[in-house]
């Protein structure tokens, strides 16, 4: 059986400026879509109303019958807009359940010259922290937030 963490609903002070409209996915969205496989373009996103992709924060994604709940309710809200079906995720690399700080996360700190995270440190994360700042280092999302998350999270001042 499919199991992730469960993950209270919360949203980061990195994505202020957005998450009060939801113009962008927030990362406890992003979080749940990787669960569930599903990849969700931004201009699909755009098109659901604010208590659409509320309720997509807020839905439960946890268990197999939750994941499935979710990626069925994600599937018919971009058919009811779009008459297509969003694409799956093809590998997905969970990197923020290693136990120690993915290369792609050294890379990004070190190109913003923020201070290299220890394992610890990591390991002091929570599961969303992590899954964060992993996003936040792949290529395709916006550099700038992560400064912002790291000293969010209390891992770096102003970098």
């Amino acid at each position: 059986m499919t199991c992730i963490p469960a993950i209270e609903t919360r949203f980061f002070a990195f994505e202020s400026d957005f998450v009060d409209s939801l113009r962008c996915i927030p990362m406890i969205v992003r979080y749940k879509l990787d669960a569930c496989r599903v990849k969700l373009q931004l201009a699909d996103w755009a098109k659901f109303n604010y208590d659409e992709k509320d309720l997509l924060a807020e839905m439960r994604c946890h268990t197999e019958p939750e994941i499935e709940i979710y990626a069925d309710y994600v599937n018919e809200l971009v058919w009811k807009y779009t008459k297509t079906v969003p694409g799956l995720l093809k590998n997905l690399d969970p990197a923020w359940i290693y136990e120690h700080v993915p290369e792609e996360v050294h890379e990004r700190t070190r190109g913003w010259n923020c201070p290299l995270i220890s394992t610890s440190q990591w390991m002091q994360l929570d599961v969303l922290e992590r899954f964060a700042l992993v996003k936040l280092s792949r290529s395709g999302h916006e550099g700038r937030n992560f400064p912002r998350a790291l000293a969010e999270f209390g891992l770096a001042a102003a970098c």
